[in-house]
């Protein structure tokens, strides 16, 4: 399991990043959460200083990385 921190974003809740396995677990106001795989380090940094969440997952993340929903 891949453990969780709370974001200030209005599109998502809590982020987790798995640094050996590359995956970036993320939960949404809906309750979806999605894994992203192969996500580099650097990329999960940027993320979590970005002031803006969504917009950062929905531009770099969403069409970019390999995902599953898992829940």
């Amino acid at each position: 399991m891949i453990e969780r921190y709370s974001v200030a974003s209005s599109n998502v809740v809590p982020i987790g990043y798995d640094e050996q396995s590359q995956t970036l677990e993320i939960e949404f106001l809906n309750k979806s959460i999605y894994r992203y795989f192969n996500v580099p380090k650097k990329m999960y940094d940027k993320l979590m200083k970005e002031p803006s969440k969504g917009s950062f997952l929905h531009i770099y993340i969403k069409n970019a990385y390999p995902f599953s929903r898992v829940g």
